[in-house]
Order: structure tokens, then C-alpha cells, then sequence
């Protein structure tokens, strides 16, 4: 099992997320769940298709920590 980051925005009216290990591998949903669930089908579809087209899959590379300043 890989573990790829995901990162989320909102968007004005909506959520949008993407995985940036994986170009091109968006999604968007209403809410923060509505979306986790959609780019996890996104990923689930990224990778199958890099497997069908004998690609190679990227390995994660991303990392991630929160910063916490006073502001």
C-alpha cells in the first residue's frame, strides 16, 4: 500500500482536491468528505490506468507537516 498526499482547497462554492505525486489527478465534491471519497476513486482510476498502459506507477515523494505560527 502507497500513501499519497492529498491537498484540499476551497474553492468559493465547492472543495477541490489533487495529489501532487499524481499530475493531472483532480476532484472536487461539496464537502471535505464528498471529496475524499471522490479522490480516492480518482487515485484508485490514475493508478489503474497507468497499469493498463504498462507505466510505471510514481512513488510518493510528497511530505507533509502543519506549521503553526501566532498570528
Amino acid at each position: 500500500m502507497k500513501e499519497y498526499y492529498v491537498i484540499f482547497e476551497w474553492a468559493g462554492n465547492n472543495y477541490s482536491a489533487y495529489v501532487p505525486d499524481l499530475p493531472g489527478c483532480i476532484s472536487t465534491g461539496k464537502t471535505i468528505e464528498e471529496t475524499e471519497i471522490n479522490i480516492k476513486e480518482a487515485i484508485k482510476l490514475y493508478i489503474d490506468t497507468l497499469k493498463e498502459d504498462g507505466q510505471p506507477i510514481p512513488e510518493p515523494s510528497i511530505k507533509a507537516k502543519p506549521i503553526y505560527i501566532s498570528a
